[in-house]
């Protein structure tokens, strides 16, 4: 980035609506880059580390939009998207004529091409940018971002993705981002039976598993979610990088688009409903990577861990 990309980023307001998991960090990553910020969460306590800071708060998404240049959100479903967005207190609303929207939340390509279409119609332009990389990657800001949509407003938001995350891809117009993302979690859903079973099977093999992991991790069968969640699995740590309720929501979203391209994809339908058990017996709130514990039980095994 040019001396001049970084004056005319710094000129930018920025507005910021949802502070999880993942956007209480970036959103801190923005103000550490000097951004002026402009927050608004349901829940105000969780923007205090924010506000602590520096940012200023916001009563409504459309108050958030008022005070900025572009407004980015991170929330949890698409019916929340759609409610801060184009809601009747939604950013749309109170944003000025020239401003940009920007949805980071794993939601449906159907509602980003409507995001898309409406600030369009007000002389807006939008952005659909989900990311991957969970928790972590939020708080280190090495976030892969799939950018989808209007790429004079990619180039005006391109400092800003890339005080996120390390990696970007423009992956077409509105929608495409999304659906970038959506092909995304469909590997994670094979990886995460890979990760579980594999340590199930070492465990009940006799091995010692946490030798064992740092033998595989370096291989062909290691992966980013073996180094990582594959250590968490070995405290029994099921804390969420990513929740199961929103990975429920993200596979529901892969299966419609599937169904919307006639195309069949039998692991992604068996991961949703494997899910859809985790959630039912009350884990909807415990990390992905507590998919283990539903495996052990249908052949009557505890997941024990290792120290």
């Amino acid at each position: 980035m040019t001396s001049d990309d970084r004056q005319e980023s710094t000129r930018l307001r920025i507005g910021w609506i949802g502070t999880g998991v993942m956007g209480l960090s970036m959103a801190g990553h923005l103000l550490d880059a000097g951004w002026p910020l402009t927050v608004y969460t349901r829940t105000k306590s969780k923007a205090e580390p924010l506000l602590a800071r520096g940012a200023a708060w916001a009563g409504s998404p459309a108050a958030v939009a008022a005070a900025s240049d572009a407004v980015f959100s991170i929330v949890g479903y698409p019916a929340d998207v759609e409610a801060v967005m184009l809601g009747p207190d939604g950013a749309l609303g109170g944003l000025a004529a020239g401003g940009i929207l920007c949805d980071m939340t794993t939601s449906s390509p159907e509602l980003a091409r409507r995001i898309a279409a409406e600030a369009e119609a007000k002389g807006c332009a939008s952005l659909d940018a989900p990311v991957t990389g969970g928790d972590v990657g939020a708080r280190e800001a090495t976030l892969s971002i799939f950018v989808g949509g209007d790429a004079a407003a990619l180039a005006t938001l391109r400092p800003c993705f890339e005080a996120m995350g390390r990696r970007l891809m423009h992956c077409g117009g509105p929608g495409s981002g999304q659906q970038a993302k959506l092909a995304n979690q469909i590997a994670v859903a094979g990886v995460m039976f890979s990760v579980c079973e594999s340590l199930l099977f070492a465990q009940e093999a006799g091995l010692d598993v946490a030798q064992w992991l740092e033998l595989v991790v370096p291989g062909a069968g290691g992966s980013t979610a073996m180094n990582t969640l594959g250590r968490r699995l070995l405290r029994r740590d099921y804390a969420p990088g990513f929740f199961i309720d929103h990975f429920i929501k993200d596979l529901g979203l892969c299966l419609e688009e599937c169904r919307r391209m006639r195309l069949v994809l039998p692991g992604t339908t068996l991961a949703e409903e494997f899910y859809r058990m985790m959630q039912a017996r009350g884990h909807g709130k415990d990390g992905t990577q507590a998919l283990i514990l539903c495996l052990a039980a249908l052949s009557g095994k505890e997941w024990r861990g290792q120290p």
